[in-house]
Protein backbone atom coordinates (compact mmCIF):
# COMPACT_ATOMS: atom_id res chain seq x y z
CA UNK A 1 0.00 0.00 0.00
CA UNK A 2 1.32 3.40 -0.63
CA UNK A 3 1.13 5.85 2.09
CA UNK A 4 -0.37 9.00 1.03
CA UNK A 5 -0.05 12.66 3.41
CA UNK A 6 -3.35 13.83 4.91
CA UNK A 7 -5.01 16.57 2.64
CA UNK A 8 -6.18 19.37 5.65
CA UNK A 9 -2.26 19.65 7.21
CA UNK A 10 0.86 20.76 6.14
CA UNK A 11 2.40 18.65 8.62
CA UNK A 12 1.53 15.14 9.03
CA UNK A 13 2.72 11.40 10.00
CA UNK A 14 1.36 8.13 8.42
CA UNK A 15 1.52 4.99 10.76
CA UNK A 16 4.89 5.86 12.35
CA UNK A 17 7.37 3.66 14.21
CA UNK A 18 9.59 5.27 16.15
CA UNK A 19 12.84 3.26 17.93
CA UNK A 20 16.01 4.60 19.66
CA UNK A 21 18.52 1.70 20.28
CA UNK A 22 16.45 -0.99 18.94
CA UNK A 23 14.12 0.03 21.25
CA UNK A 24 10.29 0.79 19.95
CA UNK A 25 8.88 4.29 21.28
CA UNK A 26 6.08 4.65 19.32
CA UNK A 27 4.63 1.97 16.65
CA UNK A 28 1.38 2.22 13.69
CA UNK A 29 0.98 6.04 14.73
CA UNK A 30 -0.32 8.46 12.04
CA UNK A 31 -0.46 12.18 13.45
CA UNK A 32 -1.94 15.58 11.83
CA UNK A 33 -1.00 18.64 13.02
CA UNK A 34 -4.02 20.93 12.57
CA UNK A 35 -3.17 24.49 9.82
CA UNK A 36 -3.69 27.29 11.79
CA UNK A 37 -4.00 26.11 14.64
CA UNK A 38 -1.92 26.29 18.15
CA UNK A 39 -1.61 22.75 19.07
CA UNK A 40 -0.54 21.16 22.02
CA UNK A 41 0.93 17.60 23.03
CA UNK A 42 0.66 16.14 26.40
CA UNK A 43 1.01 12.75 27.98
CA UNK A 44 3.32 11.58 31.32
CA UNK A 45 7.39 11.53 31.03
CA UNK A 46 8.26 8.69 28.62
CA UNK A 47 4.98 8.58 26.61
CA UNK A 48 7.08 9.50 23.36
CA UNK A 49 5.23 12.85 22.84
CA UNK A 50 9.66 14.33 22.29
CA UNK A 51 10.16 11.68 20.03
CA UNK A 52 6.77 11.89 18.13
CA UNK A 53 8.41 16.00 17.54
CA UNK A 54 11.99 14.83 16.64
CA UNK A 55 10.42 12.91 14.18
CA UNK A 56 8.39 15.44 12.74
CA UNK A 57 11.03 17.28 12.60
CA UNK A 58 13.34 15.23 10.45
CA UNK A 59 15.58 14.72 13.32
CA UNK A 60 14.59 11.29 13.76
CA UNK A 61 14.49 8.79 11.15
CA UNK A 62 11.24 6.45 11.37
CA UNK A 63 11.97 2.98 11.16
CA UNK A 64 8.67 2.87 9.25
CA UNK A 65 5.69 5.15 8.03
CA UNK A 66 6.52 8.54 6.93
CA UNK A 67 6.47 12.05 7.69
CA UNK A 68 4.90 14.55 5.17
CA UNK A 69 5.35 18.42 4.51
CA UNK A 70 3.68 19.67 2.23
CA UNK A 71 2.34 17.30 0.88
CA UNK A 72 5.92 15.71 0.15
CA UNK A 73 7.86 13.00 2.32
CA UNK A 74 10.29 15.21 4.42
CA UNK A 75 13.03 13.30 3.81
CA UNK A 76 12.75 14.13 -0.03
CA UNK A 77 13.63 18.13 0.80
CA UNK A 78 17.35 19.39 1.15
CA UNK A 79 17.72 20.34 4.73
CA UNK A 80 17.76 24.00 3.96
CA UNK A 81 14.14 23.52 2.63
CA UNK A 82 13.04 22.22 5.94
CA UNK A 83 14.27 24.53 7.93
CA UNK A 84 12.54 27.64 5.68
CA UNK A 85 9.48 25.60 6.28
CA UNK A 86 9.72 24.31 9.86
CA UNK A 87 11.80 25.08 13.19
CA UNK A 88 12.17 23.08 15.92
CA UNK A 89 13.04 24.04 19.75
CA UNK A 90 14.32 20.85 21.32
CA UNK A 91 14.13 20.27 24.62
CA UNK A 92 17.45 20.20 25.46
CA UNK A 93 19.72 22.73 23.34
CA UNK A 94 23.24 23.76 23.83
CA UNK A 95 25.26 27.16 22.81
CA UNK A 96 28.66 26.74 21.02
CA UNK A 97 31.97 28.34 23.30
CA UNK A 98 31.06 32.02 24.16
CA UNK A 99 28.64 32.97 21.59
CA UNK A 100 26.65 35.73 22.07
CA UNK A 101 23.26 36.16 22.14
CA UNK A 102 22.76 38.18 19.27
CA UNK A 103 25.00 35.97 17.37
CA UNK A 104 23.38 32.79 19.00
CA UNK A 105 19.87 34.38 17.53
CA UNK A 106 20.95 34.99 14.08
CA UNK A 107 22.08 31.84 13.17
CA UNK A 108 18.37 31.63 12.98
CA UNK A 109 18.49 33.31 9.67
CA UNK A 110 20.90 30.89 8.47
CA UNK A 111 18.09 28.78 6.48
CA UNK A 112 17.47 32.63 4.51
CA UNK A 113 20.48 32.44 3.23
CA UNK A 114 22.64 31.35 0.36
CA UNK A 115 26.40 30.71 0.31
CA UNK A 116 27.36 34.24 -1.04
CA UNK A 117 24.58 36.08 0.88
CA UNK A 118 25.89 39.31 3.01
CA UNK A 119 23.97 39.97 6.37
CA UNK A 120 20.50 42.16 4.80
CA UNK A 121 18.50 44.83 6.45
CA UNK A 122 15.38 41.85 6.62
CA UNK A 123 17.92 39.96 8.31
CA UNK A 124 18.34 42.22 11.36
CA UNK A 125 15.22 43.31 11.61
CA UNK A 126 14.23 40.12 12.27
CA UNK A 127 17.15 38.93 14.74
CA UNK A 128 16.01 42.22 16.86
CA UNK A 129 12.00 41.67 16.56
CA UNK A 130 12.66 38.13 17.79
CA UNK A 131 14.88 39.45 20.32
CA UNK A 132 12.71 42.20 21.80
CA UNK A 133 10.04 39.36 21.83
CA UNK A 134 11.16 37.20 23.93
CA UNK A 135 12.88 40.31 26.23
CA UNK A 136 16.36 39.40 25.47
CA UNK A 137 17.29 42.47 23.56
CA UNK A 138 18.94 43.90 26.72
CA UNK A 139 21.10 40.95 26.80
CA UNK A 140 22.32 41.18 22.93
CA UNK A 141 26.41 41.44 23.69
CA UNK A 142 26.00 38.82 26.71
CA UNK A 143 27.91 35.47 26.23
CA UNK A 144 24.65 32.65 26.79
CA UNK A 145 26.93 30.33 28.68
CA UNK A 146 26.83 33.06 31.44
CA UNK A 147 23.02 33.74 31.59
CA UNK A 148 20.62 32.03 33.59
CA UNK A 149 18.73 29.12 32.63
CA UNK A 150 15.38 31.23 31.96
CA UNK A 151 17.66 33.44 30.11
CA UNK A 152 19.27 30.49 27.93
CA UNK A 153 16.26 29.48 27.43
CA UNK A 154 14.63 32.67 25.96
CA UNK A 155 17.89 33.10 23.60
CA UNK A 156 16.86 29.83 22.08
CA UNK A 157 13.34 30.46 21.58
CA UNK A 158 14.32 33.85 20.31
CA UNK A 159 16.72 32.24 17.65
CA UNK A 160 13.62 30.02 16.30
CA UNK A 161 11.22 33.04 16.20
CA UNK A 162 14.10 34.75 14.05
CA UNK A 163 13.58 31.64 11.41
CA UNK A 164 10.31 33.13 10.77
CA UNK A 165 8.52 29.65 9.69
CA UNK A 166 5.27 28.87 9.31
CA UNK A 167 5.34 25.84 10.96
CA UNK A 168 7.28 25.98 14.64
CA UNK A 169 7.68 23.06 17.12
CA UNK A 170 8.49 23.44 20.63
CA UNK A 171 9.92 20.74 22.67
CA UNK A 172 8.84 21.94 26.45
CA UNK A 173 10.00 25.70 25.77
CA UNK A 174 8.79 26.19 29.31
CA UNK A 175 11.06 24.23 31.09
CA UNK A 176 13.31 27.05 33.33
CA UNK A 177 10.91 30.05 32.73
CA UNK A 178 9.38 31.26 35.97
CA UNK A 179 5.66 31.59 35.58
CA UNK A 180 6.00 35.00 34.55
CA UNK A 181 7.94 34.42 31.86
CA UNK A 182 5.77 30.92 31.61
CA UNK A 183 2.93 33.01 30.65
CA UNK A 184 4.33 35.62 28.44
CA UNK A 185 6.09 32.71 26.17
CA UNK A 186 2.54 31.47 25.93
CA UNK A 187 1.11 34.66 25.19
CA UNK A 188 3.71 35.13 22.54
CA UNK A 189 3.17 31.95 21.38
CA UNK A 190 -0.67 32.53 21.06
CA UNK A 191 -0.25 35.99 19.75
CA UNK A 192 2.00 34.43 16.87
CA UNK A 193 -0.94 31.86 16.24
CA UNK A 194 -4.00 34.18 16.28
CA UNK A 195 -2.16 37.28 15.15
CA UNK A 196 0.24 35.98 12.46
CA UNK A 197 -0.77 33.08 11.06
CA UNK A 198 1.71 30.81 12.36
CA UNK A 199 0.95 27.11 12.90
CA UNK A 200 2.65 25.60 15.72
CA UNK A 201 2.91 21.83 17.78
CA UNK A 202 4.51 22.58 21.63
CA UNK A 203 4.89 19.58 23.63
CA UNK A 204 4.07 21.26 27.70
CA UNK A 205 3.48 19.12 31.25
CA UNK A 206 1.58 21.75 32.68
CA UNK A 207 -2.47 20.47 32.04
CA UNK A 208 -3.96 23.75 32.80
CA UNK A 209 -1.39 25.84 30.80
CA UNK A 210 -2.24 23.36 28.09
CA UNK A 211 -6.19 23.79 28.41
CA UNK A 212 -5.66 27.38 28.33
CA UNK A 213 -3.70 28.11 25.50
CA UNK A 214 -4.06 24.96 22.93
CA UNK A 215 -6.68 25.51 20.35
CA UNK A 216 -5.69 21.75 19.25
CA UNK A 217 -4.82 19.17 22.38
CA UNK A 218 -3.49 15.98 21.63
CA UNK A 219 -3.01 13.28 25.02
CA UNK A 220 -0.48 10.74 24.38
CA UNK A 221 0.44 7.64 26.48
CA UNK A 222 2.65 4.47 25.86
CA UNK A 223 3.48 5.58 22.37
CA UNK A 224 -0.42 6.27 21.16
CA UNK A 225 -2.05 8.88 20.78
CA UNK A 226 -5.32 8.73 23.12
CA UNK A 227 -7.45 11.80 22.42
CA UNK A 228 -7.06 14.99 20.24
CA UNK A 229 -9.39 17.71 19.64
CA UNK A 230 -9.95 21.27 21.08
CA UNK A 231 -9.68 21.01 25.10
CA UNK A 232 -13.30 21.62 25.85
CA UNK A 233 -14.23 18.78 24.15
CA UNK A 234 -12.48 15.95 24.94
CA UNK A 235 -10.77 16.61 28.46
CA UNK A 236 -12.22 15.02 31.06
CA UNK A 237 -11.81 13.39 34.18
CA UNK A 238 -12.10 9.99 32.69
CA UNK A 239 -9.14 11.11 29.86
CA UNK A 240 -6.95 12.12 33.14
CA UNK A 241 -7.20 8.81 34.39
CA UNK A 242 -6.63 6.84 31.19
CA UNK A 243 -3.26 8.99 30.39
CA UNK A 244 -2.05 10.09 33.83
CA UNK A 245 -3.93 7.53 36.46
CA UNK A 246 -4.75 10.92 38.43
CA UNK A 247 -7.77 11.00 40.34
CA UNK A 248 -8.94 14.48 39.41
CA UNK A 249 -12.28 16.89 39.15
CA UNK A 250 -12.63 19.23 36.63
CA UNK A 251 -14.12 22.98 36.76
CA UNK A 252 -14.11 25.95 34.31
CA UNK A 253 -11.33 28.45 34.09
CA UNK A 254 -13.29 31.19 35.97
CA UNK A 255 -10.62 33.52 33.31
CA UNK A 256 -10.14 31.57 30.14
CA UNK A 257 -13.42 29.57 30.75
CA UNK A 258 -11.52 26.67 29.70
CA UNK A 259 -10.98 23.04 31.82
CA UNK A 260 -9.54 23.39 34.96
CA UNK A 261 -7.98 20.16 35.79
CA UNK A 262 -7.94 19.79 40.23
CA UNK A 263 -5.72 17.04 40.96
CA UNK A 264 -7.69 14.97 44.32
CA UNK A 265 -4.34 12.55 45.14
CA UNK A 266 -4.50 10.18 47.81
CA UNK A 267 -5.35 12.33 50.48
CA UNK A 268 -7.82 14.93 48.80
CA UNK A 269 -9.11 16.33 52.37
CA UNK A 270 -6.16 16.67 54.28
CA UNK A 271 -5.72 20.12 55.06
CA UNK A 272 -3.20 22.87 53.48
Amino acid sequence: MTLRPPVASRLSATDLTLAYDGKVVVRDLSVAIPEGELTVIIGPNACGKSTLLRSLSRLLQPAGGQVWLDGQAIHAYPTKEVARRLSLLPQSASAPGDITVKDLVARGRYPHQGLLSRWRAEDERAVQKAMAATGVDGLWAEPVDTLSGGQRQRVWIAMVLAQQTPLVLMDEPTTWLDITHQIELLELLEHLNQDHGHTLAVVLHDLNQACRYATHLIAMRDGKIVAGGRPKDIVTVELIQQVYDLPCTIIEDPVAHTPLIIPLGSRPGRRA
